[in-house]
């Protein structure tokens, strides 16, 4: 098993070009999902005016820094299980040259949606990468953990289902609580609250999405000292703050038209609802990161917009950018996929 002490990992990057080139792209990735995804956590709270933006995007980046600090220290399965979706084969050379072609795959797809103001999801681009890397690279679908492909399928569909459902309760429940208070003072307390769930949805996606990346960083570092398998390693303190950091950092660069496209576009929400969503979409992050399962925060956020705005009516969303984003998701599977296999077969024959 390789030192992952830091200033022997700091020695290897800069000894090995290989090592320092898949570094940059994993923090690369993060970077892009902190700048693309980490948005979403804001959206309802920007948009029901709770907070500005510019001070929800500094709280985001804060949360997310802490999540993917104190979730890791506590539970990494989620980190062990993206890093098992695909194998890569006993050539090590050639196993980190397809996981560089899958990372850059994953920035192509997540900037190109981004284009468009489509919330896309890092989850499924980097579970769909891994799988097209390595389908190019044994040349079928033996580099494929059918096990681990089904926990992370099991694991989307679920976050859905729960996001729809927490949310729709939640806002129930709010509404029969508060039925007989005055609506001047509901939104007073619903605007400070909403703000504080903001905050919980932020760390958890920190918490999920952190620990995605550092299961790739990982494989490349255990791939670069010319081993295939990875053994279950504690993850190093120095790889938690380094990826907390650079998604926190993505976080701060903004990501207006995500947050226009979630929290104004889909369905408009009133502060109580967006509270809802907000603690829905905590709630179930909290409860999938437990169960280990890799899952989209977009897809749980979205899902937790959609059950709050139900609550009232279901006419209230707005199905046609509904339809958008889900179509997004499901193509992200094949069209990253794609991108990932192509890369792969493309960096095999240049490298």
């Amino acid at each position: 098993m390789p030192d992952l002490s830091f200033f022997n990992m700091l020695k290897e990057i800069i000894a090995n070009p290989m090592l320092m080139v898949t570094m940059i792209l994993t923090l690369g990735v993060t970077f892009v999902n902190g700048w693309t995804d980490a948005p979403n956590a804001i959206a309802t709270s920007i948009s029901t005016r709770s907070i500005g933006v510019r001070p929800a995007i500094l709280m985001a980046a804060v949360c997310n820094l802490f999540g993917v600090l104190v979730m890791s220290a506590f539970n990494s399965s989620v980190a062990f299980t993206i890093k098992n979706v695909a194998n890569f084969g006993s050539d090590t050379h050639k196993a980190l040259i397809a996981l560089c072609a899958a990372t850059s795959a994953i920035v192509i797809w997540a900037v190109g949606a981004w284009v468009f103001g489509i919330p896309t999801s890092e989850s499924h681009a980097l579970v769909a990468g891994l799988s097209g890397a390595a389908i190019a690279l044994n040349g079928g679908i033996e580099g494929i953990n059918i096990e681990e492909w089904l926990k992370v399928l099991e694991g989307l569909i679920l976050s859905a289902v729960l996001g729809f459902a927490f949310g729709f309760l939640i806002c129930r429940v709010v509404v029969l609580i508060f039925m007989r208070v005055p609506a001047q003072k509901t939104n007073r307390f619903f605007q400070y609250a909403q703000v504080a769930a903001g905050a919980a949805m932020a760390f958890m996606h920190g918490a999920q999405d952190g620990q995605k990346f550092m299961g790739v960083m990982l494989l490349g570092i255990f791939l670069c000292n010319g081993m295939d398998q990875t053994a279950a390693v504690a993850i190093p303190f120095w790889m938690i703050i380094v990826i907390s950091l650079t998604m926190g950092f993505g976080t701060s660069i903004g990501g207006k038209k995500i947050i226009k496209s979630v929290g104004m576009d889909m369905v408009k929400l009133k502060k109580y609802q967006g509270f809802a969503s907000d603690l829905a979409a905590a709630l179930c992050l909290l409860f999938m990161t437990i169960m280990g399962m890799p899952v989209s925060t977009t897809q749980v956020k979205t899902a937790s917009v959609l059950g709050a705005g139900a609550e009232r009516r279901l006419s209230a969303v707005k199905m046609n950018v509904v339809y958008d984003m889900v179509l997004t998701w499901i193509c992200t599977f094949p069209g990253c996929g794609i991108i990932g296999y192509v890369m792969a077969k493309l960096f095999l024959k240049v490298f």
